[in-house]
This record gives structure tokens, sequence and C-alpha cells, in this order.
């Protein structure tokens, strides 16, 4: 790690918390794209340099409704949104921002608004509860929250309950004191914060194992180098083209794709808030939606309902968030004739770092790593192995793992690696071959969904004495939440009971984390010490999913 650039903000939380240096994975800025003044702030380039190249009056924004923003429309509502944190919610540059909306303009403009601020941006899913969303609040400590008027009430829940010197301000509605209104007479120009290059910009939350994510963070520079990488070298948006993404803009593979590589392009996003996979493929064929960005469960989904010609009109179609199975993958290119972009990404690294695009592709294997970064495999003693080997995938590149004030960057960065947790194969031609994934993670429909949250959400209920959750592999959605349930005498462990005990896991943590399938048992397996032996219950459901 190189000494940071003098900081460009008044208040230094977010360089007083990060990793010390020597916990820092190896940073490399291999190409010409990759080279960036000491001074930058990310909106800007994304926003008013993309307004210099393309004009102003170019769609920025759509939504199914048939709502249109232009590049200049978003530039203005951005300065007046900064304005509004600076000059009535007193923001101080460095100050944290936390956004709760569903993928619509107004968390774009607001996404932006807060970095011309300097500001740094939480990003919080809209399906979080306010159990999930206190520990976040308590990690980065934001002093303003601009959310969505219709998902108010566990952000309130937050604030009353540990966070009171939280400003919560709606938008979206239409009473006096919503967003909309209080920036109508605000200045439509705004004088960007002078941020650094390597000043914080973006806290993003991962999906925590225990209850207590980790928060990961970005810098100015970082929002541009996935565009300088996968953005420009593999995806290569068009100026006509229109994107769509499932993922939340919450997800940096959402961000990525709806914000950082669209504006950039001076392409348009369509921001849909809610859509089923079937639903997404009528907005794509209804919208002539060119750029499609989903997860292997969605495209399955897709083909089995029927309607994969209402893809057709795609110019480009990409796959991340969980592996694509060959299968799928030669389906789609047989019956629409596109070559899928798989790629693998994460939180940590912010997007997409190994892919392939066209001719490169090879049916199957994720990629090679996108220019401007290397990859490795680790072998069990963390030296690199041989090509054939399996082992953990360790990735390095202009952006890395930076855990906010957390011991598990520990266990991330590994001599300079970034170890991200899966089993990978590199075979001589350098193509990366998916595997598993190393922890207990649940990765189901592109979701990341740690067991013992799910575990604790169960024994909240008062007739669960105690609870175990793995996942269970399933062809659609890669994996499921699968229960194992112990109740307490006299209650009986019947659907009514499974369909109450899903519905109670749905009112405590985001809805897309409950167990799908629950199983009642008199007892949990457990070692001679009292340990649980998730193994155990693994070993009785994947025969089972192979069957």
């Amino acid at each position: 790690m190189t000494a940071l650039s003098p900081t460009g903000y008044r208040d230094t939380f977010a360089r007083d918390h990060l990793p010390p240096a020597a916990q820092w994975p190896t940073l490399e800025f291999t190409t010409p794209l990759l080279q960036y003044p000491e001074r930058l702030n990310a909106a800007i380039e994304l926003l008013d340099e993309s307004i210099l190249r393309h004009g102003v009056d170019r769609p920025a924004l759509r939504t199914p409704d048939g709502a249109v923003w232009t590049y200049g429309d978003l530039r203005d509502r951005a300065n007046q949104i900064a304005h509004f944190l600076v000059d009535d919610l007193g923001l101080v540059s460095g100050n944290r921002v936390l956004l709760r909306s569903p993928n619509n303009p107004w968390t774009v403009a607001a996404w932006l608004g807060v970095l011309k601020a300097g500001g740094i941006v939480v990003t919080t899913m809209a399906a979080l509860r306010a159990t999930e969303l206190a520990p976040i609040v308590a990690k980065t400590r934001p002093t303003i929250a601009l959310v969505d008027h219709r998902l108010l009430d566990d952000v309130r829940a937050v604030q009353e309950s540990g966070a009171p010197d939280l400003t919560v301000v709606a938008h979206g509605g239409d009473g006096p004191d919503d967003l909309v209104q209080r920036i109508v007479a605000k200045p439509r120009e705004f004088e960007a914060v002078d941020s650094a290059a390597d000043d914080v910009a973006l806290f993003g939350p991962t999906s925590g194992t225990t209850g207590v994510p980790k928060i990961t963070t970005h810098f100015h520079r970082d929002v541009l180098s996935i565009d300088n990488t996968f953005g420009r070298m593999t995806l290569r948006l068009e100026p006509d083209d229109l994107v769509a993404c499932t993922a939340p803009l919450a997800f940096t593979f959402g961000l990525g794709m709806l914000v950082v590589f669209a504006l950039r392009a001076g392409a348009c996003a369509l921001l849909v808030e809610a859509a089923t996979p079937v639903q997404m493929a009528d907005l794509v064929a209804e919208h002539g939606v060119t750029v499609l960005a989903t997860a292997p469960t969605a495209y399955k989904q897709i083909l089995k309902s029927g309607n994969l010609g209402r893809l057709k009109g795609l110019r480009v179609a990409v796959s991340a968030g969980e592996h694509m199975p060959q299968g799928t993958w030669e389906q789609l290119h047989r019956e629409l004739g596109l070559k899928v972009v798989n790629g693998i990404g994460g939180t940590e690294m912010l997007h997409i770092f190994i892919s392939a695009a066209g001719d490169d592709i090879r049916a199957g294997s994720v990629g090679k790593p996108v220019p401007g970064y290397r990859a490795t495999i680790l072998d069990a003693d963390g030296r690199e192995a041989a090509r054939g080997v399996e082992g953990r995938l360790a990735v390095i590149g202009p952006v890395g793992c930076r855990y906010l004030d957390d011991t598990r960057q520990l266990s991330y960065v590994v001599d300079g690696w970034n170890v991200t947790g899966d089993v990978f194969v590199q075979d001589d031609e350098g193509y990366f071959w998916y595997r598993s994934r190393i922890d207990n993670m649940i990765v189901s429909s592109g979701y990341n969904i740690g067991g013992p949250e799910v575990e604790a959400a169960l024994d909240t209920h008062p007739d669960v004495v105690e609870s175990a959750v793995i996942g269970k592999p399933d062809p659609d959605r890669g994996a499921i939440v699968c229960a194992f349930v112990v109740l307490r005498d006299g209650v009986s462990g019947d659907a009514a009971k499974a369909q109450e005990l899903k519905d109670h896991v749905k009112g405590v943590l985001a809805p897309y984390k409950y167990p799908r399938e629950v199983r009642f048992v008199p007892a949990l397996p457990r070692n001679t010490s009292g340990k649980l032996q998730h193994f155990k219950l693994r070993e009785i459901v994947e025969p089972e999913a192979r069957a």
C-alpha cells in the first residue's frame, strides 16, 4: 500500500477505521485507463463528464411507467440534493448518508448527490428489516438517511432504538417534508467537493453470516476502476444501449450495471423496482432493452416459462451472482444466438474481475481475469497451485478488500491476495472453472444467505427449541435454505406450523432469506462437545437432491 493522499473530507471517520496498511491487499494499476489524478470525484466523472461527451438531452433513466430522466434532469436533481444535504441538513464532507430504496431515479440522483456533497454512501437493500439495518447503522454511523417513503418503518425503528441523532428524510411521497418538495427551489448548479481519488465514496455491506455484516470500503477511483476494467474491456456498452438489471442498486452488481457502466457510456438504464424473471423478460421486449444483467436462476426461470423469445432483442446478456451451469448457457446460445457473458465478482472487489465475452468465451467456464486483474489458485498451504489443481481463488487488481474496522480482514486478504472463498480450477489455457464455495454461505438465486442468521431468526419463535440451517442443492436456484427445527413439547410439526415459521422469518429478516423447506426433527446432531454437526444434515439432503 502506498501512502494515502491528503483527504478532501473534514470528517475522517472512514480513513480512521480503514484496516492497518499491513493488512491491505496488493493494489495494481497496470493499464493506461487505471492511472488517476490525485483529486477525483466519481460523481463528476459519471455524470458531468458524460454530459460533456454525449450531451445533456440524452435519456439517462427510464421506468416501466414511461417516465424518462435525461442526463440534464439527473444532474439538476443530483445537484439540488447535494445543496439540500449541505445547506439544510448540515452535511460535513466525510459524513455518511444511508440510502434505502428500490431501484428508481430518485435513488440514483441521491447516490450521485451524496458523492458530489462529499458524503459517503451507505447502500442498503429495501428488503432489509430493522434487525438487519441496526448493525449496519451501528458500524457506519450515518448522520442522514434518505429513504423511500414506503420504507420508513424499519429505519424509524432503528432510529428510535439506537440512533437518535440520525436525520431521516423521505422521498417519493407528496408531503411538504418530502425530499422531492424540499429541493424544488434549490440551485441546479453545485460545486462538488474536491475529494481525493482515494477518499472513500461508498460503504457496501456484505451479507453477514453471523448477523454482523462486514462493511466494504470503496474509493472514488474504485468506482471508476470497475468501468475501466470490466465495463470498458469486456461489457463495452454503447450510447444507444438500454440496460436492465434485476439486482438492487444496493448490490454492487446492480450499481455497476445500472449506474456506473451505463452513465459512463452515455447509455440509458431501465430502472425496475420489482419484477419476477418472467415479468422482466416481458419488460425487455416491451421497452427494447438491449443489455440484460441477472442471475442464472432468472435465465432458468425464463427458459422454463417458455418466454425465452422475449429476450430476442438483446445485444448482450450478463450472468453473475452465482455460477451459470453449462447446460443453461448452451440452451441460451442455441435458442437465442447469445453468448452470455459469465462473470464472478464480489462486494469486496466491487464488481466482476473474471469474465469473458464473444469468441473468448468457453462454455461452462467463468473466463479469464479481466484486463487490470490477475488471479491464481492457492493450495491448502497458501501456495500458488499448478494448472488443473483445485484450490482457493485469489485475485489482485486495482480494487481490493478493505473492511471497515473488522478483524475478518485477516481472513480475506492473504499475502496481498484477495481470497474470495470460492474453489476454482484453472486450465492450461488460463480459463477459470468454478467448483464450490468454501464456507457455509448459502447462495440462492444469486443472494448470499448466512445460515446462522436464519437460525437466529427461527430461534426467536416461541415454539422453536433450536434449529439448524443448511443449503440444499436445487436445480433452479442453485440452493435453497433448508431448516431442521426442534419444537417444544406438545407442538405439532405439521404443514401449517412450517408455514408459520416461514412467515415468522420473513417478518424478522429480508423475505428472500426465509427457509423454503422446513423439517421437524426430535433432536439435532451434535458431537461429544456439543457442537452442532451441520455436515450430517447435508448428508441427508444432498443425496435427495441428486435423486
